[in-house]
């Protein structure tokens, strides 16, 4: 039979336990003239080592990137490393330039992948490039929905779209959830959030 306070007692234990490690990555996308530059940082920290002689800082890495809004393609693309293990780690800098010309859209990650991944680059700038793509993707809706509220200049014709969701998720699937709401007349930042089911939206409206 098991325990009912064992679930309380697990999270409070949990409360008080210092992390082995702790991974943080944080994306933000800003606009400007418009183009999406977008700022990605990683940093690896060891929150037990605080207030001693071990090593409490482990990575602390920056990618940004400018991605052209009406084709999601990257045009600048810088990695700087602030933190690192290695005195060669920061050699591989420069090659995350090759990043440009490639489209955050469909077929990101793989390109990503193929070019940055195992000895072509570093782990941790590689994991970080492949983050930033699905970042830019949400900011597209944001954007668009700032414009709606009046603060940027009409979305671009990749933000009043929809095909370059396709196959991007389960909900987004070919002939999927998502497609069969557009074709009930739902369209994405209207009405309530989350969007209504598929069941809620063909439920024929009350009478008045």
């Amino acid at each position: 039979m098991t325990d009912p306070g064992a679930d309380g007692d697990r999270e409070a234990e949990a409360a008080d336990e210092v992390p082995t490690h702790r991974r943080t990555i944080d994306v933000e996308v800003f606009e400007r003239q418009g183009d999406f530059v977008v700022v990605g940082r990683l940093a690896d920290d060891r929150p037990w080592a605080a207030g001693s002689d071990r090593v409490e800082h482990v990575h602390d890495m920056e990618l940004s990137v400018t991605v052209r809004r009406p084709d999601l393609v990257i045009t600048e693309a810088r990695a700087v490393m602030r933190r690192f293990p290695h005195a060669e780690c920061p050699g591989i800098e420069a090659a995350f330039g090759g990043l440009v010309g490639l489209s955050v859209a469909r077929g990101y990650t793989r390109a990503v992948q193929e070019r940055f991944g195992r000895a072509l680059g570093c782990t941790h700038l590689e994991f970080l490039a492949r983050a930033i793509g699905p970042v830019v993707v949400q900011a597209l809706p944001s954007s668009a929905a700032r414009t709606r509220a009046g603060v940027l200049a009409e979305p671009t014709r990749a933000e009043t779209g929809t095909a370059w969701l396709a196959d991007t998720c389960h909900v987004w699937a070919v002939g999927g959830a998502g497609e069969q709401k557009l074709a009930l007349g739902w369209r994405p930042g209207n009405g309530p959030y989350p969007a209504p089911s598929l069941v809620e939206l063909r439920r024929p409206a009350a009478p008045d």
